[in-house]
């Protein structure tokens, strides 16, 4: 059965009537809203319009090596980058992220095991890395108040082994930027690479000065410093699928490159992890450069920082929740004081038109819930605390989720190698996740998921976690 063209765009309008929105500045997690609909307008149809071409071959298709050229050199301005740095567009924060360690092993073929050095808050992005390219990757634990890396601790974990040094700027979970020099030159001084994971941060750092200004140095201008990654589907305000990754020099760039004649067929180069690659998210990224440019994107930035800013002032006066650290950019994290949960709090946001993400507990911490902070949200600020205000008060009457002490004591007995299936169903039926042969479905209210996972040791979580997933 086929549908026709007026059927086709019911039909994917009915599918995302349940989706969170992705403009009004409501969503503080995975979307990033300008609120400029002419620049989303137009970054929409230079999606369209280049939707069909392929960034697999640059002779083939040279607008897009023109394309790519550019927006690559507009980063890399941005992040103060020498004379001879070089760059590649990627399909967002994780390959950027991934092929920084991925150059990084290459360029040490002498090692066996390489390894890579990084603060427990580093994105999940470089377990990622190490599981696939077969590093060990060696987390140093953060202060315990700042949450930002600790230089001599860092320092300290390197050895012959190392071929990375990963810092954020800023960290997702708690929006604080790494004191970066003193880790760069110390890696400097081995011969390691030092790679700043600015995905977040690196289209709203470079324009904050003054009293909008805590971070510490994290750009090119800090030696020591090799890449940085910066991704233009967050602060970058471009539709998804684009990330840059900037290295110091193209001698560095080299070896996140694979090419191979030994077959048949013609000859692949490829500067990313992918080979075919449509030219539709490049295209809107730099249609969504050339409209803003800098000035456009400072006062983005200066509005997203602000509205940071005020959230992290207000907090302070909402009894119930706390703000867990300053924020260096656009991104804050509460924590809860124990009268209510972070988890009923999101559902209490969500009910009331706002999505905020939970952060579940790590390594002894406590839960959190994450808010990005986007232009758009600038604009409607007044109606998000009044919102988040009345979502602790909720919270606060509805006291935290409260866990069977019995299930508590088996989840942290539990082996997920030995889960069979009638397990892992009965586990996700405990938290309120049950379904038929079909698989589940997602509740309205997510705070009893979410506190069955938190009391899962880690191996246990990510069990489930892959299971939702799987049954979803």
């Amino acid at each position: 059965m086929t549908l026709t063209p007026d059927q086709v765009r019911a039909r994917w309008a009915g599918l995302r009537a349940h989706d969170l929105p992705t403009h009004g500045g409501r969503t503080l997690a995975y979307v990033y809203d300008s609120g400029r609909p002419e620049v989303d307008a137009v970054a929409r149809e230079a999606m369209a319009e280049f939707a069909a071409t392929n960034g697999l071959d640059p002779t083939a298709f040279g607008s897009l090596a023109v394309m790519e050229h550019e927006v690559v050199s507009f980063v890399a301005d941005l992040l103060d980058a020498p004379a001879g740095f070089a760059g590649s567009v990627t399909s967002g924060g994780t390959e950027s992220c991934l092929l920084a360690v991925l150059a990084a092993r290459d360029a040490r073929p002498d090692l066996i095991r390489p390894q890579i050095i990084a603060p427990t808050t580093v994105h999940a992005a470089f377990h990622k890395a190490a599981h696939l390219f077969g590093l060990d990757l060696h987390l140093v634990d953060v202060d315990p108040v700042t949450f930002r890396a600790d230089p001599p601790a860092m320092v300290a974990a390197l050895t012959e082994r190392t071929v990375l040094v990963v810092v954020s700027a800023p960290s997702y979970a708690h929006g604080v930027v790494d004191p970066v020099a003193p880790i760069a030159g110390e890696a400097a001084a081995r011969g390691i690479r030092c790679h700043v994971d600015a995905c977040i941060g690196g289209f709203v750092l470079p324009f904050l000065d003054g009293p909008a200004a805590s971070a510490p140095e994290w750009s090119f201008a800090v030696p020591g410093v090799t890449s940085i990654s910066a991704d233009l589907h967050k602060y970058g305000y471009a539709p998804k699928g684009a990330s840059v990754l900037v290295h110091r020099s193209n001698a560095l760039r080299h070896s996140q490159f694979w090419a191979t004649a030994d077959w048949p067929g013609y000859g692949v180069v490829n500067s990313t992890l992918q080979s075919t690659k449509s030219g539709g998210p490049l295209a809107a990224a730099w249609s969504t450069v050339q409209l803003l440019g800098r000035d456009g994107y400072a006062a983005l930035a200066t509005a997203a920082r602000q509205a940071a800013l005020t959230v992290a002032r207000e907090a302070a006066h909402i009894p119930g929740v706390r703000l867990l650290a300053p924020p260096d950019s656009t991104l804050v994290a509460l924590a809860a004081d124990g009268s209510c949960d972070v988890y009923t709090v999101c559902d209490e946001l969500l009910a009331r038109g706002w999505f905020a993400q939970p952060q579940l507990p790590f390594d002894g911490g406590e839960a959190s819930l994450h808010l990005s902070l986007s232009a758009a949200t600038a604009s409607v600020l007044p109606e998000f605390l009044e919102a988040l205000r009345d979502a602790v008060r909720a919270g606060i009457a509805a006291g935290p989720v409260r866990l069977d002490p019995a299930l508590v004591q088996l989840l942290g007995s539990l082996d997920p190698a030995s889960l069979d299936e009638q397990a892992v169903t009965g586990l996700l039926a405990a938290a309120g996740l049950s379904g038929g042969e079909d698989g589940i479905r997602l509740p309205s209210r997510m705070a009893q998921v979410n506190a069955l996972l938190a009391a899962c040791p880690v191996p246990l979580r990510e069990a489930l976690l892959v299971a939702v997933v799987e049954r979803l």
